[in-house]
């Protein structure tokens, strides 16, 4: 029996049971934690002012969208303006020479290509200027790098406007395909020309192919076209060689076999 002090100064007896529940509570984190109320949750608050709703407007799929129209608006009235198709006439600035030249051809070459200037003048002009070897690196690297930024300003900018449009059947099988083989479909837009380079490189970043797939399959499935344009740039002052004429023949063999697959292909593509 346990004794407590009454008020009167006397002793009372607690009972066993009462005893028992004390000591049970006290002993019993979890059930003391069950007897606390819960206070009550602090709602969160989602700034409406002016400035708010211009930042969520300014941040919308089709804002985003809309400055990607205009850089790339920008991007292509620039190359009007600068015509980089000089270099297959006066060559590379005679200030830059080696591994800088190289470089900064690589860059210009990729923010060409987002500029959508053909690759294939390109590829010319890297296998006019650097010859058929270093051409090719730099023809390579200038490739991965413009497809690499058209694909990020895709993915970015107009991914999230651009998918709700997608409500054509072929639009659905193009955005099914690349999603689900996205490595082998890149590389059969890479090897068999047909399909525009900045169409491929934002047709992708709408699709969910991931990144690295997408790059690795344009290094890999660009090799062969590359090379061929960087020796026919490289030899285009004797077109009679047998160099220039195999090359020749190797730019107009992939377009053949593309224009005949894509043409076999169209019924199934519009059947889904």
């Amino acid at each position: 029996m346990l004794d407590a002090t009454t008020r009167s100064g006397g002793t009372a007896t607690a009972t066993p049971q009462a005893a028992a529940t004390e000591l049970t509570v006290a002993a019993d984190p979890v059930v003391g934690a069950e007897i606390t109320v819960a206070a009550p949750a602090v709602p969160t608050v989602v700034p409406t002012g002016p400035a708010a709703r211009f930042v969520r407007a300014l941040l919308s799929p089709w804002s985003r969208l809309s400055l990607l129209v205009v850089l790339l608006a920008a991007a292509a009235s620039s190359v009007l303006l600068f015509d980089p198709q000089r270099l297959l006439a006066d060559g590379w600035p005679p200030q830059l020479g080696g591994a800088t030249a190289a470089v900064a051809f690589s860059v210009a070459y990729g923010l060409c290509t987002v500029a959508f200037v053909p690759r294939p003048l390109l590829n010319l002009a890297a296998g006019a200027v650097f010859g058929s070897q270093l051409g090719l690196g730099t023809a390579l690297v200038g490739t991965v790098l413009g497809a690499g930024a058209a694909f990020g300003l895709g993915r970015i900018l107009g991914q999230d406007a651009l998918r709700s449009l997608l409500r054509a059947r072929w639009l659905k099988a193009a955005d099914g395909q690349l999603s689900r083989h996205g490595f082998r479909s890149m590389m059969v837009a890479r090897l068999f020309p047909g399909v525009p380079f900045w169409a491929a490189n934002y047709c992708a970043a709408v699709s969910r192919m991931g990144w690295f797939p997408f790059l690795v399959a344009t290094a890999l499935g660009s090799i062969p076209n590359t090379a061929a344009y960087a020796v026919a740039g490289a030899r285009a002052s004797s077109p009679t060689s047998p160099a220039f004429l195999i090359a020749m023949a190797l730019i107009t063999l992939p377009a053949v076999v593309g224009t005949v697959v894509a043409w076999r292909k169209r019924h199934h593509l519009r059947g889904h």
